[in-house]
Parts: structure tokens; C-alpha cells; sequence
């Protein structure tokens, strides 16, 4: 298979259309047309469905467009440990970690590393689902469960539980509850349920079981599906909720209720494909993240 019709129909199944893959390509729209004409008709097979909404692949353009994905996949990668240098770490970082992880615990981190390591150039992803890392779309993941992939190596980082917080003002207005059974009376801010990704920890929602009555179940005053989106309503003073260790740090505002109560433990693990298993830049980002994690304790 001609490697270049190749490079060209990869682009254009990924744009989606001839020309923004032209664009990409720096070739015309015709020039563009003509490399997937004769790929297909060296194929004898269609590859894409032209409509006049844009082009759609084929079933069997499905297939070859997976495994053209997995090969630039891994030239991209190949082509990162080719590029580092070997005595000193350069070069991209792409990192990906929870919304509230990555704001508030990893970016205040970042400066220092950059400081130590200034030709390594980071770009962070927050979210809170699970980024493909077997198809590059991150270099490193810190994520709050084991990996599920066989290919992924992980390293445990930290074991963390939840505290109980609430802002001062809430405390004024509604009062402190000294006891879990006291929880009955107050606003409790919890995790709310969302498809698309998967709960932080089991039981996120401990907070609302916490000496209840079971047949009396409490309501939530509000769910957010987003542990920054909690701490944010904690701190405005709507409400009391459950918060992991790693917030220590953001929470001097606000006040450490019912201590003698813990919720479920969050383990957090640092992961990155096999293939970088030798990369001086996630070597060096790995130990400087341990070396964060030990300074704290």
C-alpha cells in the first residue's frame, strides 16, 4: 500500500473532508481527491461515502482508517523517543488528570518542574474521564483507579480518605453538627451521578448514609458531577460535603467538621503507555510528582 495515499487518507479521515485535510497537508483540494481516488481503486474497494454534509467512511474505510491510526499512533511516539535528548529531557508532555485534581493540586505544582526542566513543554488535559493513552492522545495519565488497558503501567502515588468541611459562614448560620446523626438538619452538598464517567471512589455519596435513619433517607441540598464544582459550593456557603485529602491545601478557608468520621479511601496512580516505559520525561515528571507527594506528608 502506497504510503503516502496512505498518509492522505488518514488526514482526510481524520478532517473529515478533502479540503480542511488539504489544509493540513498543504496540498489542493483536487490533489487531495486524486490520492484517495487511486487508493481506492488500488484497493478496488470505496472507502469514504461522499455526501454533500462531508465524507463518511465506509465499513471497510473503518477498518483501514483504525489501523492507519494505530500506525501514525505509534510513529508519533516512536518519533518522541527518537527526538529526546539523552542528556538532558526535552521535548512534548501531554498530561492528563481529574478537573479537580489537576486545578487544584497538579498546576500550582507545574512551575516548579518547568523551573528544573525548562525544554520539556507540558500541556495539561482536565477531565474527568479517561483519555485513550494506548492512541496517544496523552503521554501520562494521574488518575483515581487502577487502569483497566494491559498495556498501561502504573505506579501507585498516594492513598488518601475524605473530610467532612463546611465554610465558616455556613457554620454560623446553621450550626456545627457534632455528631453524624446532627447531618439530618443540614445542607449536604454531594457527588451527582453522570454517565459519561465513572464515580471518583465507591460509596462517593457516604456523607448522606452517615447516621441516618434508613428509614428516614436524607436529600441532597445539591449534586454536582464535579469534585471542584463541590469544593467551590462548600466554599460559598451552601452547604457541607465530604472533600479528599489532596484539597488540604485549598481548604484554610473553610472548616474541618465531624473529624472523627472518614470516608472511603482514594487511591491515585500515575500511568503511561508500555512503549514509554524508557522516556527520560516521564521518568522525571514521575519522580518529581513523588517527590510533591513526600514533602506533603
Amino acid at each position: 500500500m502506497d504510503w503516502d495515499k496512505l498518509r492522505v487518507f488518514h488526514a482526510v479521515a481524520e478532517a473529515g473532508s478533502f479540503t480542511h485535510a488539504g489544509e493540513l497537508l498543504n496540498l489542493s483540494q483536487s490533489a487531495v481527491s486524486r490520492q484517495i481516488s487511486a487508493l481506492e481503486e488500488s484497493l478496488n474497494l470505496p472507502l469514504f461515502h461522499r455526501h454533500a454534509r462531508g465524507l463518511i467512511l465506509t465499513e471497510q474505510g473503518e477498518l483501514l482508517y483504525k489501523t492507519a491510526r494505530d500506525i501514525f499512533s505509534k510513529l508519533a511516539m516512536t518519533e518522541a523517543l527518537l527526538t529526546e535528548s539523552r542528556e538532558r529531557p526535552q521535548g512534548p508532555l501531554k498530561i492528563t488528570a481529574t478537573v479537580a485534581f489537576g486545578s487544584l493540586w497538579l498546576t500550582p505544582r507545574i512551575k516548579e518542574f518547568l523551573d528544573v526542566y525548562p525544554e520539556i513543554q507540558v500541556s495539561i488535559v482536565l477531565f474527568d474521564g479517561e483519555l485513550d493513552l494506548a492512541m496517544r492522545e496523552a503521554d501520562v495519565a494521574i488518575r483515581m483507579m487502577p487502569p483497566r488497558h494491559p498495556d498501561l503501567v502504573q505506579r501507585h502515588l498516594l492513598t488518601m480518605n475524605y473530610n467532612v468541611y463546611a465554610s465558616p459562614d455556613y457554620l454560623k448560620r446553621y450550626g456545627t453538627p457534632k455528631t453524624p446523626e446532627d447531618l439530618d438538619t443540614q445542607h449536604i452538598i454531594v457527588y451527582g451521578e453522570d454517565q459519561r464517567f465513572p464515580q471518583p471512589v465507591a460509596n462517593v455519596n457516604w456523607l448522606l448514609e452517615a447516621g441516618a435513619d434508613p428509614a428516614r433517607p436524607r436529600r441532597p441540598a445539591l449534586e454536582v458531577n464535579n469534585v471542584y464544582g463541590i469544593y467551590r459550593a462548600v466554599k460559598s456557603g451552601l452547604g457541607i460535603a465530604a472533600l479528599p485529602d489532596y484539597m488540604s491545601g485549598e481548604t484554610d478557608s473553610l472548616v474541618h467538621i465531624l473529624p472523627d468520621i472518614k470516608g472511603p479511601k482514594l487511591d491515585v496512580f500515575f500511568v503511561y503507555p508500555e512503549e514509554l516505559r524508557h522516556s527520560k520525561r516521564i521518568t522525571v515528571f514521575r519522580d518529581f510528582l513523588l517527590q510533591k507527594i513526600q514533602e506533603a506528608k
